[in-house]
Order: structure tokens, then sequence, then C-alpha cells
């Protein structure tokens, strides 16, 4: 047994100790910077998150007070019961504030939530502010065209026209169109809504002139504005103007809902429109949620984030969900337990959904998104 240890063998050791000392140390930074960027370090991304519910027949908060979303002064309204709610989406971060991968990677673990490009939600050159801009006036005209699609439905006559709302900033339509101009044609196909003017653009192209008849002050003109694509990962032609719906209502419908933006809540107004309107509650007191755009003619349209409103919907009580048919791709096999899915194409079907569901009747007659 060796009583001393030699001197040679003892430098060795302390050497190698402080290589690994030192290296321990370089690793450690690393991890520690590697932790730190990956914590702060801005991602490209925007992550879609459940946003807040509202209960389209109940009260929401209008400045310091309370009060009915929807209100129609002067017309006889009946009581209503459990809740036709609709469903928002938050986006985190923006180009001016992106999320850091952190965000991001949590965001991909958890199911009620997804990761989308930035530049899908705010394109290049585009602010916050002109997409809020533009959410707004997608609210207002979601507004109108749901309570002409209920009044519409209540057998009310609606004449209505498309007018120019505003232009966008480097607009093609600059010095062509005007906010306020009523539009009468495009390329002679005659619309008096936003979605058929957009199909129409998107059908035309872009780089194609095309000739819109418009009347401005009473008097006729036709001008010729050359579409041009969109910014974002899925762009389309457009005009660069804010369309906007003006109906002639028989009475005033008030929809009070602040900060909220977007065209999806159409269906859902419509729906607590009727149901004020009528004796009886169309949902039977149950907790129903729903989304989708809807038209004066009370087509309803497919709209984004239908994955996190469906688990929105869920966390809020709704034990049945609205969905429009064109999303069903998103939906099957993505659907959170506790919530039944119906999938609708026109205000007829959601109105004959609630009708099954207050009845207690089967909803197999019914529309549905296809298993895969």
């Amino acid at each position: 047994m060796a009583l001393f240890i030699d001197e040679r063998h003892s430098s060795v050791h302390t050497q190698s100790r402080r290589r690994i000392t030192i290296l321990g140390w370089i690793l450690l930074v690393v991890a520690v910077f590697g932790s730190l960027a990956f914590t702060l370090v801005p991602a490209p991304y925007v992550i879609e998150q459940p946003g807040p519910v509202f209960n389209t027949l109940g009260t929401v908060a209008n400045g310091s007070k309370k009060v009915p979303m929807i209100e129609i002064p002067g017309q006889r309204t009946y009581p209503t019961g459990g809740a036709l709610d609709m469903l928002t989406v938050n986006i985190a971060g923006s180009r001016e504030r992106p999320p850091s991968w952190f965000d991001v990677a949590q965001a991909y673990l958890d199911s009620s939530k997804a990761v989308l490009p930035l530049d899908a939600v705010y394109p290049l050159g585009t602010s916050v502010e002109q997409s809020n801009n533009q959410a707004a006036v997608d609210m207002q005209n979601s507004q109108k065209d749901a309570v002409a699609a209920a009044l519409t439905h209540l057998g009310y006559v609606l004449p209505a026209s498309l007018t120019v709302g505003g232009l966008s900033p480097k607009s093609p339509s600059s010095g062509l169109l005007e906010k306020g101009d009523t539009i009468i044609s495009v390329d002679g196909q005659a619309t008096d809504s936003v979605l058929g003017l957009r199909a129409i653009i998107a059908k035309t192209g872009a780089g194609t002139p095309v000739s819109i008849a418009i009347e401005r002050g009473g008097v006729p003109k036709t001008v010729q504005v050359t579409p041009e694509l969109s910014g974002g990962v899925d762009p389309v032609p457009i005009v660069g103007i804010f369309p906007a719906i003006v109906y002639n209502y028989p009475f005033d419908v008030k929809i009070q809902l602040e900060n909220v933006g977007g065209p999806s809540a159409g269906q859902m107004f419509a729906l607590g429109i009727i149901d004020k309107l009528t004796p009886g509650k169309l949902n039977g007191g149950a907790n129903v949620a729903g989304t989708g755009t809807i038209d004066g003619d009370g087509v309803v349209g497919p709209i984004g984030g239908i994955r996190q409103k469906l688990y929105g919907a869920r966390a809020a009580g709704a034990t049945w969900f609205l969905a429009p048919y064109a999303n069903c791709d998103e939906v099957t096999g993505h659907i959170p337990s506790g919530i039944r899915v119906l999938a609708v194409k026109t205000l007829d079907d959601s109105l004959a959904a609630l009708k099954a569901i207050a009845s207690g009747s089967s909803t197999s007659g019914l529309l549905a998104c296809p298993v895969k």
C-alpha cells in the first residue's frame, strides 16, 4: 500500500480537474445564454389561442355599466334562456412585439393553441393598427349582415347597397374611388354584398383592370381599377377598399360589443336577434356556442381559428357547437371531449339544429362534419 502520492500524478490530476472545471463553466455559460436566447429572442410567429366568450343573449360591459349585447328598442321582445355564445380568438404577438421561441414551443405542445407565421396575420407593411381597423370594419359589416339575415328570415324585405367605407394605404383605388361611393356593379355584375364583391375581384385576378360602376352624390360614374395582390402567406387580389353594407332596416337593432373585431360572429348575432324577437327559447335553455360569417341572405361562411374556438366554447360550458360546414376539415378529429358539433351551411340549418337541441330530438338527419 502506497503511503505517498507521486507528484507527477498529482500534477496531472490537478490539471485534469482544472480542465473539467473550465469546461463545466463554459457549458454552464452556454446553457445560461442559450436559455436566455430561447426565452428572449423573438420568433417570426404569432400564437392563436382561445379568447373571451360572449353570450349574445346576455349583457356585456359598455364603459362602466352593463348593457344587453342585443337591444331592439320599440319592438316586442321575449324572454330567452341558456346561451348562444359567440367566440373569439386572441392573437399573442405582433410584428412590433413578437413572441419568444419559448412561447412558441409551449404553444406547439398545447392543443388549444396554434402557431402561425407572422406574415399570415400581419403582412409585411401592415401595422397592427391597420389590421385592427380592418377587423373593426369587418365586425361592423358582420353586424349589419346579421341583422339583415335575421329580419329577412322573419319576413321583412330589406333593400341593400354596397358602399366604400374607406381606402387602405397605397390603395390601387386611390384617386378613383372615395369613401361613401355606392358600388352598383363590378365588370357588369351587380353585387350588394361584401362576399360577392370579393368573389368577382378574385375571379378577375391581379393585374387585370376591372370596371366598377358607382354612384357618387347621386351621379353615376364608372372607373377602371387594377387589382393588386394582398400581402401575407396566402395573397388574394384586392382593390384596396373597406367595403361597407348599407341596409334599409324597418327598425333599429343595436349590437353593443366593444374591442372585438372580425366577421366571424355573424351567425350567432343573427340567432340572438331571432331568439329575442320570437316566443320561446331557440336553444331550449341549453348552452350553445357557434361561429361563422353570415351574409344578408343567411349563408354561413368559414372562419379562422375554429379549433381555438372549440376549446373556448368548452371552457365556457357549452355542450353544443354550430360550425360552418366549410370548416369541417379543421374540425374533424379535433373536437374536445364534452362538446358536440353540428355543421351548418345556412341560417335555416342553424335554426333546424337549435330546434333539435331544444326538443331533445335526434340530430341524425342534420348536417355533420364527415368522419375521417
